[in-house]
């Protein structure tokens, strides 16, 4: 057996994140976990362990740079080497029509999905050009990256962004061999839906569970995402199967929005 490839994953102490760091722990992957809670980093690294995984965890906030930076460090005292980077963090911001916005909540989402994701591509970037083998890295976009959805026009225009980051990393990045893709998962029921679905009681009039419910009923395969949805597609992205893919963001919705 060759030497185990390293995916950082950034948010994953639950989620999505937690979903793609199981499923790539099962292909075989050394883990680093990385999140801003430690309390539940700490036990889905204890989760980890339990299972076998190879697995080491790293408290960050991916809106500093030195943490990210911190991060990559970590990984490679480590385990030797960062082979995939994961920018998966992301939080909803405020459900609001944009004349409501609150200039706070729109600086925090902006700077944790785009300087965020812009951070961790500079680090993992940084430390892959000095391994010299290539290397993946994987945003988290969205379908609200695809279309603007309403009363969450603050996070549509977040999740354009890392398309826009995507394409101009890929092609900076082509010369090294790392290529660079994004995942846009649909609506997923965690803890980041559940809040939406609040939120969006107070301004649509909607009782607990309208709001998921409506969305959902457009999607054409019936059923809401889970977690395993999208690790499957990051599965694909962080192996070797996808050698030859770059600055792409790729729907994985169920049938909602169509390219």
């Amino acid at each position: 057996m060759g030497i185990q490839k390293v995916a950082v994953i950034t948010g994953s102490a639950q989620g999505i994140g937690r979903g793609i760091a199981e499923r790539l722990a099962k292909d075989g992957f050394s883990i680093v976990l990385s999140d801003l809670n430690e309390e539940v980093l700490k036990e889905t690294e204890k989760e980890f362990k339990n299972k076998g995984v190879n697995v080491t965890s790293f408290v960050g906030n991916v809106t500093k740079p030195e943490d990210q930076e911190g991060l990559v460090k970590h990984a490679v005292d480590t385990f030797g080497n960062v082979d995939v980077f994961i920018n998966n963090a992301g939080v909803e911001g405020q459900v609001a029509p944009l004349t409501a916005v609150d200039p706070k909540a729109v600086d925090f989402t902006l700077d944790v999905n785009i300087k965020g994701v812009i951070y961790g591509i500079k680090a993992a970037a940084n430390q892959m050009k000095k391994q010299g083998t290539g290397g993946k890295i994987i945003n988290a976009c969205s379908i609200a990256g695809q279309e603007g959805f309403e009363m969450l026009g603050v996070y549509s225009a977040t999740k354009f962004a890392v398309k826009g980051l995507t394409h101009v990393a890929a092609k900076e990045l082509a010369p090294f061999k790392i290529t660079v893709n994004s995942y846009c998962p649909g609506i997923v029921g965690t803890g980041m839906w559940e809040r939406l679905d609040e939120k969006m009681m107070e301004h649509m009039g909607t009782k607990k569970g309208e709001a998921f419910a409506k969305f959902t009923q457009g999607i054409a395969l019936g059923r809401p995402q889970t977690p395993e949805d999208a690790a499957n597609l990051v599965s694909f992205l962080a192996s070797s199967d996808s050698d030859y893919i770059t600055g792409q963001n790729i729907l994985t919705d169920g049938g909602m929005v169509f390219n």
